[in-house]
Formats: structure tokens, C-alpha cells, sequence
């Protein structure tokens, strides 16, 4: 028996028909198979497809209690930004009691929906899905419920490649394919593609975790602080100004042609794009600053002004708070020291996110994180083929870019464990050269440096060089693949975090009495 659920009409009923035609192509292939012609025509029997939404339906009382081989299916590829009010209220529906379930992406109501059914059943379950519920923070979330409530196992696994349907104007997403099962298997297998594209070769797992990985169900979930002892994280300073403490190339320029003795008020400014690009961005600091002059200053007394406005007429208890400091960022994070930036998000094109130092004059915006006291080491590791590996696959994304997270990516990244002292010198000396390259070329934007196309030849050399070096902090066997990169990686963070996971209790047995 076939059975579906399509929300629209039409595709219903080219469903039916589909499933006809495939009824008589086996019909042929059983003839030639044994000589004998069989036929089932005229039609009397069609599959049983319901128009419906799916998450609305009991598929239980659907398919009158029918347990099915497989269920398989292509569910609606929606991100949570970008759903409807009616998709927000199935959401809600479906993930009622899961907390931070207000971040996930639309697919993910069908696995909740396919494992409710396949409770205590055979039945296999196989979902062509966005690659973003394997990543970033979606993962803890969703597969938490399927691994410890509905008790999950995956079975096979495409890792991410790119696809696009028949649909008219679709355009190619980055997707996995995700079999799954209420019980275990031995036989598990994960599809590799190059490059997210071609074929995939497949290769024999033990088992399959939510980041498609063969190592533990392991689940990396928010944390506040490095599980390794190395520099605190920080998000950048948000000015929470509607625009009027920022300034670009040509508002300052202006602005000190009137009023030279601005100069002092106004600072360097960086977001994720400027730092990328090169782009000359300036603010208004006050922080520490002779106020009453400062605000003597016609255009700079009117920006404040706005600000205040802007931030009293917010409903943000915070923003409200910070409107009695117009003349200040609303949320301010600016290290004391020259420190690590790192772009918030940046083009899933580039084999290495850049980042680089900047001198604690330069205001880091809030699309930057920064380390304070960082070294050429920290720098290098973070640079490294090592750290991109676990980046790319715990990170959050950004439409396809890379949206890189303090509390998930770095906080939860396994260092080397016991890196010898030579082996951190020549990490720290090889860290340096790329610095050295870099300023070879300071006339390019780190944009222009690290894209795939147009990286000078020794920039990525150096990158290289560094990666060997890095990699032989962790161990002395070279890594093979990302894959065998990845399952030490997680082998290494179960390692780190096995002493702060928590506990689970047991109930003692009730003692017999005599």
C-alpha cells in the first residue's frame, strides 16, 4: 500500500497519477520477469493520497492504523525568520514544551511528527531536510527531543550537498537526506560528497551522531565559557543608536571640517563587513570623555538628541534603561586591550574565516567578536584548518554563509590537549608569517586575501604550513580527511566536557522487607 500527505491540490493529484505510472512500469518489469503478461487495467485501485497539512493530521487515523515499511518525504525548506504566522502556530504546536524551540527551521515539525508515529514500530523514516538541523544551535534543540525522548537512531546519512528540485525559479539549497529509526542498527552508512556536489562514496559508520559524524550522540549545546583554558570570548559593542553615533568616511570628514576639535570624539569603528572589506567606518565615543564640551558641539549635541529619542520610544527594557546615557553605546563590550576580531558571519566559499588583530583604539561593533590578551598561538590555532573543521560543522549559517557563534563554535572547541613547548613555538612562528604576508598586501581587504579564487600563492602556502603544525599539536598521525578531522574532534570534546556534563540520577530499588 502507497500513502501521502500533500498540502496542494494539483500535486495530489499528480501524485496519484505518479504513483499509477510506477504501478504499471513493475507490472512490466513482473512480465518480463516470468514471460507471462499482468495487467491491471482499467485502474481500480489509486494510492491514497490526502490533500492536507500534514502537521495538522492524526496520520494515524489517516491511514487507519497501518503500520508502513517507510516514510519518506520532502518536507517545506522554511527558516524560522522567514515563517508565516500559520507555520509559527504548527511550530508551536508540535515543539509546545521544548525550550528554544523558536529557532528552528519548519523541516524539522516532521521529524517530531514521524517519530510520534514509528514509536514502537519497524518503520524506517528518511527526510530530505536543510543542512542547518544538523548545525549550530538547531542540533542541541531538535535532536535532543529525538535522541533521549523518542529514543532515535540514525541509519544512513548524506552529508551537506547542493540540490535543486524540477520547481519553476528554484534555487539550489544546501540539503542532508537523514534515515532514521525508533531502534539501532549495525549496518550504518554515511554519503560524502566532494565538495558538496557529484556523487557521494559512501563509507561504513558505527554510528551516526546529529552532526552526521561517526562518533557519540553527542550534543553541543550554549555555554558561557571556553571548555579549555584559553582567552574569554566577547561579542562586540552594539550602539543601539538608529545610526546617529556611526559615522562613514564622509559624515566624519565633514563633520571635522566644521568642528576640528571633534577629532577627539570620534573613533574607528568596525563591523563584520567593514573589517572584511576595508571600509573606513567611524563613531561617536564618549566613554570617559568631557561631556560638556563634547556636547558644545552642534551635530554631535543633535545625534545625541536622537538617540535618546529613538531609544525612549523602544518597548526593550534594556534600551530603555540606555536612554538615560544617549551619549553612550547601549550595550558596550570594548576590551582594554588590543585584541583577536572575528567576523560574525563570513562566505561559506572561503577555506578559512579571516581574522586578525586590531589595536583597542579600533571600536569592535557587535558583528565582531573579540579575544582581549590574545597571542600569535590563540591566533593560529583559531586560523587553522583544525578550528574551520569544527566551525563548519557546529556553526549556525547565515542564508549559506557561515554564521560563527562564542557560545557554540568557540566555547566548545577542544584545544590541543598537551602541546609541548616547541610545538607552540612553531605554531606562534608560523602564525606570524601569515601576519607578515598579509602586510605584504595591505592594500587588499582580507576579502580580496582569503577568496578561493584570487589567494596569493604564499599566503596559502604559509596557511598550510600552519596546518601541518597545528595538526601535529593534536597528534602526530596526519589526518586524512575533514571526516577523521571531525571524529577526533568530538572524540576530544567528550573528553574535555566528561567531568562538567552532569549526572544522571538513578532511583534506588525499593528494599525487600523481611
Amino acid at each position: 500500500m502507497m500513502a501521502g500527505v500533500e498540502i496542494e491540490e494539483f500535486p495530489a493529484r499528480i501524485a496519484e497519477v505518479a504513483m499509477w505510472l510506477i504501478d504499471h512500469q513493475m507490472n512490466m518489469i513482473i512480465s518480463e520477469e516470468f514471460g507471462q503478461y499482468f495487467i491491471r487495467l482499467p485502474l481500480k485501485k489509486t494510492a491514497n493520497i490526502i490533500q492536507g497539512n500534514a502537521l495538522h493530521l492524526d496520520w494515524k487515523i489517516c491511514f487507519n492504523e497501518k503500520e508502513f515499511n517507510y516514510i519518506l518525504g520532502n518536507p517545506p525548506f522554511v527558516g524560522y525568520a522567514w515563517q508565516n504566522d500559520e507555520q509559527k502556530k504548527d511550530m508551536l504546536n508540535i515543539f509546545s514544551e521544548a525550550k528554544g524551540a523558536g529557532v528552528l527551521d519548519y523541516v524539522t515539525a516532521w521529524y517530531i511528527k514521524s517519530a510520534q508515529y514509528i514509536a514502537n514500530t519497524k518503520t524506517k523514516v528518511a527526510f530530505v531536510s536543510t543542512n542547518s538541523i544538523t548545525q549550530g544551535e538547531q542540533t542541541g534543540i531538535l535532536w535532543n527531543l529525538l535522541l533521549n525522548q523518542y529514543k532515535i537512531k540514525i541509519h544512513f546519512a548524506h552529508r551537506t550537498f547542493n540540490w535543486r528540485n524540477e520547481a519553476k525559479g528554484n534555487a539550489a539549497v544546501h540539503v542532508v537526506i537523514i534515515g532514521f529509526a525508533c531502534f539501532d542498527t549495525s549496518d550504518k552508512t554515511i554519503f560524502e560528497y566532494e565538495e558538496n556536489r557529484g556523487e557521494p562514496h559512501a563509507v561504513k559508520a558505527k554510528n551516526i551522531n546529529p552532526y552526521l559524524v561517526d562518533a557519540k550522540d553527542i550534543l553541543i549545546q550554549k555555554r558561557s565559557s571556553p571548555i579549555c583554558k584559553v582567552p574569554e570570548i566577547n561579542r562586540g559593542s552594539d550602539a543601539i543608536d538608529d545610526g546617529n553615533l556611526l559615522l562613514n568616511a564622509e559624515e566624519r570628514t565633514e563633520l571635522l571640517n566644521k568642528y576640528p576639535i571633534a577629532e577627539k570624539y570620534i573613533k574607528p569603528f568596525l563591523m563584520g563587513r567593514e573589517f572584511l572589506n576595508n571600509i573606513p567606518r567611524y563613531c561617536i565615543w564618549l566613554k570617559d570623555s568631557n561631556l560638556k564640551v563634547a556636547s558644545e558641539i552642534p551635530p554631535i549635541h543633535e545625534r545625541i538628541k536622537r538617540v535618546k529619542s529613538f531609544r525612549e520610544a523602544s518597548k526593550r527594557e534594556q534600551t530603555l534603561k540606555a536612554a538615560k546615557f544617549p551619549y553612550l553605546f547601549g550595550e558596550e563590550r570594548q576590551p582594554d586591550t588590543d585584541y583577536l576580531a572575528i567576523p560574525k558571519v563570513s562566505s561559506q566559499t572561503r577555506e578559512y574565516i579571516p581574522i586578525g588583530f586590531c589595536s583597542k583604539e579600533i571600536i569592535c561593533g557587535d558583528k565582531l567578536f573579540n579575544l582581549p590578551n590574545a597571542t600569535p598561538y590563540h591566533f593560529g590555532i583559531i586560523t587553522s584548518k583544525m578550528h574551520m573543521t569544527w566551525m563548519r560543522h557546529t556553526c549556525g549559517r547565515m542564508k549559506s554563509d557561515y554564521s560563527y557563534s562564542n557560545t557554540i563554535v568557540y566555547n566548545n572547541f577542544p584545544w590541543p590537549e598537551n602541546p609541548t613547548e616547541k610545538q607552540i613555538n612553531l605554531v606562534t612562528e608560523l602564525a606570524s608569517a601569515i601576519l607578515r604576508i598579509r602586510k605584504k598586501f595591505s592594500s587588499n581587504s582580507l576579502a580580496d586575501l582569503y577568496d578561493p579564487l584570487t589567494m596569493p600563492y604564499e599566503l596559502t602556502k604559509a596557511h598550510q604550513d600552519l596546518d601541518k603544525a597545528v595538526d601535529n599539536c593534536y597528534r602526530a598521525q596526519a589526518f586524512p580527511n575533514e571526516s577523521k578531522r571531525l571524529e577526533f574532534l568530538f572524540e576530544l570534546y567528550e573528553k574535555y566536557t566528561a567531568g562538567l556534563l552532569p549526572k544522571i540520577k538513578t532511583k534506588r530499588k525499593a528494599q525487600r522487607k523481611n
